[in-house]
């Protein structure tokens, strides 16, 4: 009896895509799952990254020796990371002393703001802010708060625990790298992928923290000319939105004419906020930004807002955080190899992933006036 030839696998290409499909289903099913775990992780190697751009900025423009440069940026990467979770729930609490000594103007304010958008609409009889209330579980939002600062507390203990041993298996990456790599050809491409992740990351970071401080100087004096509570705890929760995309613009310019209408006894004030935060949000958006970020971010708006929305249902607060250096860092590795340069071709914003020598050498915040430079047929590895 003849034996039957062995079963192959699928070699064509819609098997290959049907595999790879599947893959990155199973894939994504496993960050979810596992989300716990690596949020943390995840955080903790962004912090990482920060870590070591502070510290080359340090040693390049400023008289600290060497030495102590890792040092300092550990120091200073660190003390703003708790102090950012400190000033938000300090200023939380602040937040809501202060309204709860208001309570009694709150609901009469609400009652006149709503009848006034019921005669804008023709309503003759306007319900009042206590029924409206009154159709919305309070206590169920109230105990989702308090998960998510306890998750926020408990988070921040592992993404440092996690930051300590990274820091302290650093010592031995060099010597990985040429046990996984021994071919220094191989070695050189590997660090390339890896400069251009950093770079990308650290080209992030500066973009958004240099123009987030701008946008907040300038909303700060916009809230204490109108006479805005708590105008330093709004300046901070738009400087710490600002890293989330898209939806951290539509904090920074809604939420503090929302709070200005239940304060002022005048719509004025409001409309002034309103005004003139959607102004510094445009001009940051659309001169600022892009001239700070060159060739840095080289992204397709449409995948920011799909890595947003993505690493939001995957990851929640902090995927969002992470979403934009996440495709940054995807884009880098997907150039590397033929087989997914069409991805990385599709990410990109201008349809070439690739940067020149010169280009990943230049520092974050020095914005590029030269175009991408790529060979026709790059050596990439299959």
């Amino acid at each position: 009896m003849p034996m039957k030839a062995p079963i192959s696998l699928p070699t064509s290409t819609v098997g290959r895509n049907a595999v790879v499909a599947i893959a990155v289903v199973a894939a994504g099913a496993a960050v979810y799952w596992l989300r716990d775990i690596l949020t943390p992780l995840a955080m903790a190697i962004f912090l990482l990254i920060a870590i070591d751009g502070v510290k080359r900025f340090i040693e390049e423009r400023t008289p600290v020796p060497s030495e102590f440069a890792a040092a300092t940026a550990l120091i200073v990467v660190i003390l703003g990371f708790f102090a950012s979770i400190a000033i938000i729930a300090n200023g939380a609490l602040n937040f809501f002393d202060e309204a709860s000594g208001v309570t009694t103007r709150i609901g009469p304010r609400l009652d006149q703001i709503i009848e006034d958008i019921s005669r804008l609409f023709g309503v003759d009889t306007a319900p009042t802010a206590s029924e409206l209330i009154a159709q919305l579980d309070i206590r169920s939002y109230l105990a989702v708060f308090a998960r998510q600062a306890q998750g926020v507390v408990t988070g921040a203990v592992f993404v440092m625990i996690y930051l300590a041993f990274l820091l302290a298996s650093q010592a031995g990456f060099k010597r990985k790298l040429v046990g996984m790599f021994p071919d220094r050809t191989a070695r050189g491409e590997a660090l390339e992928v890896f400069q251009r992740v950093r770079g990308g990351v650290e080209g992030y970071l500066w973009v958004q923290t240099v123009t987030g401080a701008l946008i907040c100087a300038c909303a700060w004096g916009l809230m204490r000319a109108v006479g805005l509570q708590n105008a330093e705890f709004w300046t901070f929760v738009i400087f710490i939105v600002g890293f989330i995309p898209v939806l951290g613009g539509a904090v920074a310019g809604l939420v503090p004419p929302l709070f200005a209408l239940v304060q002022f006894e005048t719509y004025w004030q409001a409309a002034v906020l309103l005004a003139g935060l959607q102004i510094i949000l445009f001009i940051s958006g659309n001169v600022i930004q892009p001239r700070m970020q060159g060739e840095n971010q080289n992204i397709d708006p449409v995948v920011v807002l799909l890595s947003l929305a993505l690493w939001g249902k995957l990851w929640g607060v902090v995927g969002m955080f992470l979403s934009t250096p996440l495709a940054v860092m995807a884009m880098a590795i997907l150039a590397e190899f033929k087989g997914s340069r069409w991805m990385a071709i599709l990410l990109s914003g201008d349809g070439e992933p690739y940067a020149d020598e010169e280009e990943a050498k230049t520092p974050p915040g020095a914005a590029s006036t030269r175009r991408r430079a790529r060979p026709a047929e790059p050596s990439r590895r299959p």
